[in-house]
């Protein structure tokens, strides 16, 4: 039977995945709250629409035939998109959205692996009351992370001794209007990502990444969506032992075996630590830009997973091109505190060379490509080391010049990479 796939979201991630099913049998439909140019010359139809909308998306998804459905970004799972696809009879890979609460409620996250006794998890408490919370700061003997229990884009974490001090954390949370926040131990070390592909009991994991959440170079500035992120030609990074990834292979295991009936990805977020693996926090999806690098270097055909997925057959066994990838954002000028929305932007596609492009939160008009309030486009390097996927990555960052954007240069650099090495061995020394 030949699938006809509904994607659902328009950022890189979903670009990314466009990509991964372009060559496949299927055919390919994506609706998306902004028109993401490369993936509407990927699909053969793309329908602008609020894709936390369930309605909305179901009505599409029977337009035009959908048999499968990935939902890209957490906003449409935490509205129960999965659901409702569900509900229609159209299999969704992506977390019903009472499972997907291990990333859209991190006060959930947080009980559930302390109640399950999955590996990693740091002291936390949570708090209903921000003035009993900052209460709690001020009495509390060491740096703590201040975590909102819901979404915020990868932007609402402050980390007291890091970004902030205790009396901006107590002033950050009287000023904002959270309903719920989680303070957590600070974890000291070096941050990971691992992610899986899970349906029917199982998962496949896919080779580490670090991600750059630091808006400028040598990782100073707020946190942001991500600046980039990178990938060895293994299964681990420069500054990993074997031993660390199985730790937290294993810490994804565990979390599979007790979720009920989870299916989708789960992105495991882990920091490397004097104690070993610790978890900072799940999401319920590919990460972005980790999809970028992960996509590109499966040799496993996508659509083979989602159909086994739906099928209730084995998954198949992931493999990878032996490439290290480099992946680095173009943002608005200004990102993330201030960005410049809605400025024209001219991409050259011919001049990223070897690279690979992915668009973005930008918009397709009829005179032209906008750049929207989040990250514009990414240049994704692929090579045998990392420092040769880097030089790809750089050498194609000017596809859409530098006026009105910033990026991050540093991603993939040996200095960078050398700082993190060091890093990892003072902490296990």
């Amino acid at each position: 039977m030949s699938e006809t796939v509904l994607l659902v979201g328009g950022g890189g991630r979903e670009h990314a995945i466009a990509r991964s099913l372009a060559d496949s049998d299927a055919s390919l439909y994506a609706c998306a709250g902004n028109r993401n140019p490369g993936i509407v010359s990927i699909a053969d139809g793309f329908e602008t629409l609020d894709t936390t909308n369930t309605t909305a998306v179901v009505s599409y998804a029977e337009d035009v035939g959908a048999t499968l459905a990935v939902v890209g970004p957490e906003g449409p799972l935490a509205a129960g998109v999965a659901d409702a696809l569900e509900d229609a009879g159209i299999y969704a890979f992506g977390p019903m959205q009472a499972e997907a609460r291990i990333e859209t409620d991190k006060a959930f996250q947080r009980r559930f692996m302390q109640e399950h006794d999955i590996p990693g998890c740091p002291d936390f408490e949570t708090f209903e009351n921000m003035e009993e919370a900052c209460e709690y700061i001020d009495e509390h003997d060491g740096d703590l992370a201040v975590k909102p229990a819901g979404l915020t884009g990868g932007k609402g974490v402050k980390v007291i001794g890091d970004q902030v001090t205790p009396e901006e954390a107590t002033e950050y949370l009287r000023d904002s209007d959270y309903d719920r926040v989680v303070l957590e131990e600070r974890l000291v070390g070096e941050e990971f990502t691992v992610q899986a592909l899970v349906a029917n009991g199982q998962l496949r994991v896919t080779p580490a990444i670090q991600d750059h959440k630091r808006a400028y170079e040598g990782d100073e500035g707020p946190n942001t969506g991500g600046m980039g992120s990178y990938s060895d030609s293994g299964l681990e990074l420069p500054f990993m032992a074997e031993d660390d990834y199985h730790e937290a292979v294993d810490v994804l295991k565990a979390t599979v075996d007790a979720l009920d009936d989870y299916r989708g990805v789960l992105y495991g977020q882990f920091m490397l630590t004097a104690n070993g693996v610790k978890v900072i926090e799940f999401n319920a999806r590919f990460g972005d830009p980790e999809a970028m690098n992960t996509l590109p270097v499966l040799t496993t055909d996508f659509l083979d997973v989602l159909v086994a997925a739906r099928d209730g057959d084995d998954l198949p066994k992931l493999t990878f091109a032996p490439k290290a990838t480099v992946c680095k954002y173009g943002v608005p000028a200004g990102y993330p505190t201030d960005p410049e929305s809605g400025a024209k932007i001219q991409v050259d596609e011919e001049s990223a060379g070897d690279a690979l492009l992915f668009y973005a939160s930008v918009d397709e008009r009829d005179d032209g490509i906008y750049t929207t309030t989040s990250r514009s486009f990414a240049v994704v390097g692929l090579g045998d080391t990392i420092t040769e996927a880097e030089e790809i990555a750089e050498d194609a960052l000017s596809v859409a010049g530098e006026k009105g954007l910033h990026m991050r240069h540093d991603i993939g650099t040996e200095t960078l990479i050398q700082r993190r090495i060091d890093h990892v061995e003072e902490l296990r020394n």
